[in-house]
């Protein structure tokens, strides 16, 4: 308001524009304001000295708002052609009815002016966001063509403001799908995430599926489509299905390793389907190895930082250890319950039972575990270390390490309580 106020007082018009606006009238908290306006870059810095002239070329500067905020302050333009698929070539000073007009949807075409608190639609964005439709503005091809990315960005909007996209835009995302491959992986990568850690996340599945963009995202997720499975462990159908399935179980707040584990947790059943000779049951031996393999090439062929990578792997690695775990011995299971990845992994757990036999045992059977473990670190301190048995006699090398692993096993299993017992058994095993 201090922005517009200062630019309105100076003989400028300055308005709201985009989402801040679409999210107000959608009874929706701004993530953050931008301000459109008819002063040009200069005039905006030499009223808010300090102000970043960061898009400059677009008529674009960043005022400071406060102490840690920032707002975009942008000149009414229009643009030139787009050579790059990405951004004009050019830009020139405008209006705002030319402004709204260079816009990618019609809901984020709008600007409000605080001041006299007028919605101000020179593209029909009010009756879309009333009928809750994504149009484009404009020919919705041309709009595209300018920008690669709003392919990525329609489904986006459709999957978090739960728009149907109108048909002319939808038939153009669809017939431009293929565009999506001009544009740098970690741009694709930033629209994925928005739509896998929404809440309505499997309508945005379906939507990249159904349009073509998964087939150049994701190849491998449109392979799991028609990988059928043992009926008697999935009655609800092929791999693709299941997965799908499997989405549309998790809550609402998910961590990014969580869904992209949820996704990629049977990426490698295609290639390890199997199918025995004499009574055709379908397996898939090795695809939890595998598809941990394929994992981390998919994910750092979308640049994803290796924080995500490393907990999602882990997690797509041993997503089948949860049928043992009644088998397990004591040790094992403690191991396994002190990885800082197993709440995610218990999730997984869960909504890959819940959406294929829907049987929840091994799943409680560990939550009780955990329960009956919580008094106690699940993995205490060792009672000796490799140094305390080399004063003893002992020679650094394979020995050594298994008689330390053994004895860790046997502390959190109860055997062995002190150092002196462990002490006692590993110079047992050296005599033996």
């Amino acid at each position: 308001m201090q922005i517009i106020q200062k630019l309105t007082a100076a003989g400028h018009t300055a308005l709201l524009a985009g989402g801040c606006v679409r999210d107000m009238l959608l009874g929706r908290e701004p993530k953050d304001y931008d301000v459109a306006t008819s002063a040009r870059p200069e005039q905006v810095v030499k009223l808010f000295p300090g102000a970043k002239t960061v898009g400059a070329h677009f008529g674009v500067v960043v005022v400071r708002a406060g102490e840690h905020d920032f707002v975009e302050v942008a000149t009414f333009r229009s643009d030139g052609s787009y050579s790059d698929g990405r951004r004009p070539d050019s830009v020139t000073y405008s209006t705002p009815e030319m402004d709204a007009a260079r816009r990618d949807f019609t809901v984020n075409g709008l600007f409000y002016d605080p001041l006299k608190q007028k919605v101000i639609d020179h593209v029909g964005g009010q009756a879309d966001l009333k009928m809750g439709l994504l149009r484009a503005i404009g020919v919705p091809a041309r709009r595209f063509e300018e920008d690669h990315l709003r392919l990525m960005r329609a489904v986006r909007f459709a999957t978090v403001l739960e728009f149907d996209i109108e048909p002319s835009t939808w038939e153009s995302v669809c017939a431009l799908a293929d565009k999506i491959c001009s544009v740098s992986i970690e741009r694709i990568r930033e629209e994925f995430i928005k739509i896998l850690l929404h809440e309505n996340r499997v309508r945005g599945f379906d939507l990249l599926v159904n349009s073509g963009l998964m087939a150049h995202i994701l190849p491998e997720i449109i392979a799991l489509q028609g990988c059928d499975q043992p009926p008697q462990f999935h009655p609800e159908g092929d791999v693709f299905v299941h997965t799908r399935l499997m989405l549309s179980l998790l809550p609402a707040q998910v961590s990014l390793p969580l869904v992209m584990s949820v996704l990629l947790h049977d990426i490698a059943k295609p290639a390890t389907q199997t199918r025995d000779a004499d009574t055709g049951r379908i397996r898939f031996n090795g695809h939890d190895k595998l598809g941990a393999e394929m994992t981390a090439s998919i994910m750092r062929r979308m640049k994803f930082p290796n924080d995500v990578i490393e907990p999602t792997v882990v997690a797509v690695e041993h997503h089948m250890t949860f049928m043992e775990v009644k088998k397990m011995r004591t040790a094992t299971l403690k191991r396994m319950l002190s990885r800082p990845t197993i709440d995610d992994e218990l999730m997984l757990h869960r909504v890959d039972c819940l959406g294929s036999n829907g049987k929840l045992d091994n799943y409680e059977f560990v939550l009780g575990k955990q329960e009956e473990f919580a008094n106690a670190p699940l993995v205490p301190p060792r009672l000796v270390t490799g140094v305390d048995l080399m004063q003893l006699g002992w020679s650094s090398g394979p020995d050594l390490g298994r008689v330390l692993n053994e004895i860790q096993t046997l502390q959190l299993e109860g055997q062995l309580t002190t150092k002196e017992q462990a002490i006692v058994w590993a110079q047992s095993q050296r005599l033996a």
